[in-house]
């Protein structure tokens, strides 16, 4: 097993990963940069090595910076959390290269499922259902129209490359192609330096439920069931929950089976996430996969009672996974906190912290990274806590996060508390009855505002 893992990240999944790893008797370095000198997770780390600038291009984008850190305090391993390094197949290889274990998925692995098109034969190759779409990558607008005359409007026009929702279109009819399409193009090649494009037949009133999947070294994947996360704005999620109150036993069978039959197929190593659309009679279509921890992956651990990061360190040090699935034994529910306006369009909202308050109690779990006094820097994702309740039943999971949305005081920035706590209270959210369009024409009730 490791004797010391360097975290290659920040903010609260940087702390969370130098828990785990003090549960198990592992060492820990922190890497920083200038901007985060003062967060918590460098002081609760056993070392910490500066690595540059603010600009995450300058420090937790920087190769060079960060294996020249791992040598120089013995890390035999380095975790890379979320975002910034996580799915970078040339950093997996960099590290093996340097006889560091990358504790995550191998280069290749994420070369197979990080590019969207790739990803999706393979998974036609696994016999993972797929949405119906274009063969390969688009030539131009010409192509484009007679892909989407092929299989019918309403299409979706997605950058092969990308993320967080640049380079993506939906397309309702012939005369919107050659705008979109231009479009989409600029904006993935200026976000990824990839222009590259690839259709999909577009599915009305989807839900995006993903499974959280294992895999050890040696062939052998396991599921945890799945999370909800269809309540998303510009296709980035604020809030998640397991089980789905769309899901049904069967389809959780044949969605799990899906996704451990995708993890085997490629032998993946490590944790990770089959992320799947299943429209409104429930068929479920391979979207993509995450070759790393996920945000939300608090709330299957508070359902299953398993620690994903210490399962990942197991798996990256060779012991093999049990091989049986997990289903959900109670009700999960996770908001994640923003320094960010709602009330503003979800403006940004970075600053000093004066005062925080933050809540407890039986079935609430909050991971965080920020304190009173706390500077939120302006160079990085804007959130900076998530807040999980977990109870018997959903009804009893969404009343915990009221009463504990009611006891979380941020102030001296603004913070979407207000946004969740009217989520809550919300009728189609109360019902189940929500899409990935949800929060299309919601409006925010001054009621909420701190």
């Amino acid at each position: 097993m490791f004797k010391k893992i360097l975290i290659a990240n920040r903010g609260e999944i940087a702390l969370r990963i130098i828990r785990t790893c003090k549960e198990m008797g592992i060492k820990t370095v922190a890497v920083y940069s200038k901007a985060d000198e003062e967060s918590l997770h460098v002081r609760f780390a056993d070392e910490a090595v500066c690595i540059g600038p603010a600009p995450s291009q300058e420090s937790y984008l920087k190769i060079p910076n960060i294996i020249a850190a791992a040598e120089i305090t013995n890390a035999d391993g380095i975790h890379p959390g979320y975002g910034f390094l996580s799915e970078n197949a040339k950093f997996s290889k960099i590290c093996a290269e340097h006889d560091i274990k990358f504790i995550g998925a191998s280069g290749e692995q994420i070369e197979k499922m990080g590019d969207k098109a790739t990803a999706k034969e393979t998974m036609k190759k696994a016999g993972v259902p797929t949405v119906p779409g274009s063969d390969g990558l688009l030539k131009d607008v010409d192509h484009a129209r007679k892909e989407a005359k092929k299989m019918g409007y309403p299409v979706m026009i997605k950058a092969t490359a990308g993320g967080g929702g640049k380079g993506m279109r939906a397309i309702w009819s012939e005369e919107e192609m050659e705008k979109n399409f231009e479009s989409a193009v600029k904006e993935a090649t200026a976000a990824f330096g990839n222009g590259g494009m690839y259709m999909e037949k577009l599915i009305e009133e989807p839900r995006h439920i993903e499974i959280q999947v294992v895999g050890d070294q040696y062939g052998k994947a396991c599921h945890l069931s799945e999370r909800d996360c269809s309540v998303q704005r510009r296709h980035q999620k604020l809030t998640e929950e397991t089980p789905s109150p769309f899901m049904t036993d069967s389809l959780r069978e044949d969605m799990g089976n899906a996704a451990v039959k995708a993890a085997e197929y490629i032998k993946y190593e490590g944790a990770g996430t089959v992320e799947f659309l299943v429209d409104k009679h429930r068929n479920f279509y391979f979207m993509e996969m995450n070759t790393r921890i996920q945000v939300e992956h608090p709330i299957t651990e508070q359902v299953v009672d398993y620690d994903l990061i210490r399962e990942q360190i197991l798996v990256a040090g060779g012991v093999p996974i049990s091989g049986k699935n997990y289903y959900p034994k109670l009700h999960s529910i996770e908001c994640r906190i923003n320094a960010e306006d709602p009330y503003n369009d979800f403006r940004p909202s970075p600053g000093k912290i004066t005062t925080l308050h933050t809540p407890g109690g039986h079935g609430v779990r909050l991971d965080t990274h920020v304190y009173s006094g706390y500077m939120i820097p302006p160079n990085y994702d804007s959130m900076i806590a998530k807040l999980i309740t977990t109870a018997q039943t959903r009804e009893e999971a969404i009343n915990k996060m009221r009463r504990a949305l009611d006891e979380f005081v941020i102030e001296g920035v603004k913070t979407t508390i207000p946004f969740h706590r009217q989520l809550m209270d919300h009728p189609d959210y109360l019902a189940g009855n929500y899409t990935t369009k949800f929060m299309e024409g919601f409006k925010m009730d001054p009621k909420y505002q701190d």
